[in-house]
């Protein structure tokens, strides 16, 4: 399971929805994998769905059919206009930042 780094995003979490066996035993068949803080791909579709919820859901929405409809020709605007987003983390500052994830190669 890959999960970000959301305080709540931990195997204690599991613990307060089951019951102490049962969330043991989940935990032991999970290999969780926490995305970096400032490099995650996470990041980026929070980002995205941050600018749908300003562009295009930022009033009422009155039924399951406008909500399609709008939002894929707010998708198929995105994409016509060839929006992007400008991450700035670049791999030189992964590197530096997040050196403990990266292997250490001795000669």
């Amino acid at each position: 399971m890959v999960i970000d780094n959301l305080n709540i995003h931990c195997g204690a979490s599991l613990y307060k929805a089951f019951e102490p066996s049962e969330a043991r035993r989940i935990l032991e068949r999970l290999d969780i994998l926490y995305t970096p803080k400032h490099g995650s791909w996470l990041n980026m579709a929070e980002i995205e769905l941050s600018v749908l919820s300003r562009q295009c859901l930022d009033r009422r929405i009155p039924d399951q059919e406008f909500l399609r409809t709008e939002v894929e020709a707010w998708v198929n605007n995105r994409n016509d206009h060839s929006s992007s987003m400008d991450w700035q983390f670049r791999t030189e500052d992964a590197r530096i930042k997040l050196r403990r994830l990266y292997p250490t190669i001795s000669a």
